[in-house]
């Protein structure tokens, strides 16, 4: 009987172990995740510039105020050889390398599975993205072929183009319509 408990009390330290071990691998799996700051992407053209952000908060100032405080510009870099104007946080602003945006932007940097990301064109129209191969190819062709739009459904009453691809293209989007509709406050 003895050995029966110590058996059992064994086991259990051992779950409780490996639960811990887990939970611990999960945390350290989500803070590599938060580090990498790949999940989001937003772009904007603008007064013949093309702006990248890899922080809600920071486009968000832009769209409100037309500037960023922090930001490095590559003359001619943008898709159709205007300048390229990254948007960047105070905690990117002396780093040399390793800015999501930037590495995003360039293919060095993978999106996460949970990826979600918005273009405004100065065509008033807001593009909506549930991948970063969507968002590269509507950059480098200028148009989504496989698309779900509403019109004036935007935060200032654009239309919004909720980008498809061939795997989702007979689907209305309705999780990324959801996220929309959070990330911008709306109902």
């Amino acid at each position: 009987m003895k050995k029966l408990i110590a058996g059992a009390v064994v086991a259990g330290a051992m779950i409780a172990l490996t639960g811990c071990q887990s939970n611990q691998a999960k945390q350290e799996e989500t803070k590599e995740v938060a580090d990498l700051n790949n999940q989001d992407l937003y772009e904007v053209q603008h007064e013949g510039r093309h702006y990248v952000f890899d922080d809600f908060a920071t486009y968000q100032s832009f769209l409100e105020v037309g500037e960023t405080s922090y930001r490095k510009v590559f003359i001619g870099g943008g898709p159709k050889g205007e300048t390229l104007v990254f948007g960047l946080t105070g905690k990117d602003k002396k780093k040399t390398s390793g800015i999501a945006g930037i590495d995003m932007y360039n293919g060095k940097l993978e999106a996460s599975e949970a990826f979600y990301g918005e273009m405004r064109g100065e065509d008033g129209r807001l593009y909506v993205f549930s991948t970063l191969e969507d968002m590269e190819d509507v950059r480098t062709v200028g148009e989504a072929p496989y698309r779900f739009t509403q019109i004036a459904a935007g935060p200032q009453g654009q239309t919004v183009v909720y980008v498809l691809n061939k795997s989702n293209k007979k689907k209305q989007p309705v999780e990324l319509m959801a996220k929309f509709k959070a990330m911008n406050n709306m109902k």
